[in-house]
């Protein structure tokens, strides 16, 4: 039981490690510093992107945990890592992808304070790109 206390806390604590990284690459896409834009500015359209990356990580961990399990403590873990850097890495190519085929700055949009229909469909893709990397791990 104490092992598994320990791999959980491990697990824990590499799913806001995650959590971070993927914070850290949707800052340097959007201008200004997105905790502000959020949290000072009450961006909705920056909450609904940060918030659809942060669940599609989440998915992404859960699932290389879930089935990778089996593999043992150290391998398991290392392919949650694997994953959950490629979902960063993806979600952040999808950002760049979708400012390139849209007008104007999407990073720009994504911190405007009224609502702006981009967010969802910025949104969209995050999960998607997130399901794809799930799709990958099963």
């Amino acid at each position: 039981m104490i092992a598994s206390i320990v791999y959980a806390a491990a697990y824990a604590l590499l799913g806001v490690v995650l959590l971070v990284v993927g914070f850290a690459a949707l800052d340097v896409l959007t201008p200004g510093r997105l905790a502000r834009h959020i949290w000072t500015e009450r961006s909705v359209n920056a909450a609904i992107v940060l918030a659809t990356g942060f669940l599609g990580q989440g998915i992404i961990v859960f699932t290389a945990i879930w089935t990778n399990g089996e593999a043992g403590f150290g391998a398991a873990f290392l392919y949650t890592m694997a994953f959950g850097l490629l979902g960063v890495l993806l979600q952040a190519a999808s950002f760049v992808l979708i400012d390139l085929a849209t007008p104007g700055k999407l990073g720009d949009v994504v911190c405007e304070v009224p609502f702006h229909p981009a967010s969802l469909v910025t949104a969209a893709a995050q999960i998607s790109v997130s399901l794809a990397v799930v799709a990958s791990i099963v």
